[in-house]
């Protein structure tokens, strides 16, 4: 019967993660891969329907100049629902903003499957900000809803799920967009707008699964709905431990509100809990894993690759990044009592379910500030050495596989994990614009740093990893197995680090003049 139970538990939990990650991160990965196949039918649209119009051709800088738009407009509207995610997620709650948030890539599907019949290439351009809108949302508010429903001991790994969707939606979006599917010139519309697909599946799904039980209790003050969201993802009745948890936090926060998010900047008690989020969210994007994909064609044409089958290796970039994310994922292993696989597998598992969320972020970026300079050296000699581009292509792997170990998971459970109930929402605003804010200085300096650093040009990147790595090592600590209270209490202690003579820690309303 207790076997029965948590196969029961898990079967839940299991279906509420798949049900909230098809349509909200997973459209993050599927909606930045599918743009890449059909990028020269659209720019030869413009040209036609521009042609159309007007009766004059347009210019080979201009055609660049829309296409650029059009490649802007995804982060543009990822910063855009990033801003909104805080409150929908105050007022609608994480659940009712996740099916809501599903509004957003309708439209765009719509404008995009009827553009080409409309002759309208502003409508891909609208399409795409409405469809980095969708992402902007789901990347804030699927972590929170996810790390909010689940039990302590799988905290990490649930919200880890995120990235795992992520990555799936990233190799789909590559097969998709394959010649013999939907890769094809007359197809293109169909690629653009198939990413309805997941959000009608969530739209189906998710409303069978329960809201997140902290927002039920904390922000509604709704027990009873909260023990009965308790009992659906937990398949037992036995909640006294958990619901005392919460019952305390309930009452630390007790009379305050939901906080904006400049009010976190003016708390001296959250000071290190913001220095953490803005350095991790800004490293997200700053690291250089998405331009790594950039590179990848070419790395792949100079190993030898023949051109038409490019497509089918670049997959495997977007797969080495699926592999670890999932991999990082113990919750299917661990909870079910089923055996590995292999043995591989059960290894890694092994080592992350003991190693902890810090050291999968210091080991991520110390492994990929390896492969930076690795990969710059290969680059460099890639004409003098015939053996170099194959170092590139496997440089190009590793430091898609390092990121994935940690950073592409971990960090968006931080602010899940290190903020309270009041403050999460307002956490999730800052870290979503800085994510969307460099994601769009990135894609449009990229260029420019090849053009002047040439084979060098992963130097800022290596800098990024370096000092995000240092930031980690000294400053961030460890979260796993931890209470939300607990973790505020060890943020405290960093943000007023006084001592008495004695060696005592004191907090704020206790620091005193004898203080050294």
């Amino acid at each position: 019967m207790n076997k029965l139970q948590r196969l029961l538990q898990n079967k839940i939990l299991i279906l509420t993660i798949c049900a909230a990650g098809i349509g909200g991160t997973f459209q993050y990965g599927y909606n930045i891969s599918i743009i890449n196949a059909p990028a020269s039918y659209i720019q030869t649209f413009m040209n036609t329907t521009w042609l159309e119009r007007t009766g004059v051709p347009l210019e080979s800088n201009v055609i660049l100049l829309l296409w650029s738009f059009t490649v802007s407009a995804y982060p543009l509207g990822g910063l855009t629902g990033a801003v909104v995610a805080g409150p929908m997620a105050i007022m609608l709650g994480r659940k009712m903003s996740l099916l809501l948030n599903n509004v957003f890539v309708i439209i765009a599907a719509a404008l995009s499957g009827f553009s080409r019949m409309a002759k309208s290439f502003e409508m891909i351009m609208l399409s795409r900000f409405f469809t980095g809108m969708n992402a902007g949302v789901s990347m804030n508010i699927q972590p929170m809803y996810l790390a909010e429903s689940a039990p302590k001991k799988l905290r990490g790994a649930v919200a880890l799920t995120s990235a795992s969707f992520t990555a799936l939606g990233l190799v789909l979006g590559q097969v998709v967009g394959l010649r013999e599917l939907l890769g094809r010139e007359e197809s293109w519309p169909f690629l653009l707008a198939s990413n309805v697909v997941p959000a009608l599946i969530q739209l189906t799904a998710l409303p069978w699964f329960p809201e997140s039980p902290r927002y039920l209790l904390i922000d509604r003050g709704d027990k009873e709905s909260c023990i009965s969201a308790l009992q659906k993802l937990r398949g037992t009745s036995d909640l006294s431990a958990e619901l005392e948890e919460m019952l305390a936090e309930q009452a630390a926060v007790k009379g305050q509100r939901a906080k904006n998010p400049w009010e976190l900047f003016q708390n001296p008690s959250l000071r290190w809990q913001l220095v953490s989020i803005v350095v991790l969210s800004s490293a997200m994007q700053l690291c250089g894993n998405d331009s790594m994909y950039s590179y990848a064609a070419y790395v792949f044409q100079e190993a030898g690759i023949p051109r038409d089958k490019i497509p089918y290796v670049v997959i495997g970039t977007g797969s080495c990044e699926l592999i670890t994310s999932v991999t990082c994922v113990r919750l299917l292993m661990h909870s079910a009592d089923t055996q590995p696989l292999v043995t591989v597998w059960r290894l890694l598992n092994m080592i992350i379910d003991y190693a902890g969320q810090r050291p999968l972020l210091l080991g991520g970026y110390i492994f990929m500030a390896g492969w930076a300079i690795v990969f710059m050296v290969a680059l460099s000699q890639q004409t003098q050495i015939s053996w170099m581009p194959y170092l590139s292509m496997a440089c190009i792997f590793a430091y898609i596989l390092s990121f994935g170990i940690g950073p592409a998971g971990v960090t968006g459970v931080l602010p899940t994990e290190i903020f309270d109930q009041m403050s999460r929402p307002a956490a999730y605003m800052i870290c979503g614009s800085l994510l969307w804010f460099n994601l769009f200085l990135v894609g449009t300096a990229f260029p420019f740093i090849v053009k002047s650093l040439a084979h060098f040009c992963y130097i800022p990147f290596l800098v990024v990893c370096v000092c995000t790595a240092l930031y980690v090592g000294f400053f961030l600590p460890e979260t796993k197995g931890k209470s939300f209270l607990e973790i505020s209490e060890e943020f405290k202690k960093r943000n007023f680090k006084t001592k008495t003579r004695a060696g005592f820690y004191k907090g704020p309303e206790e620091i005193k003049t004898t203080t050294l």
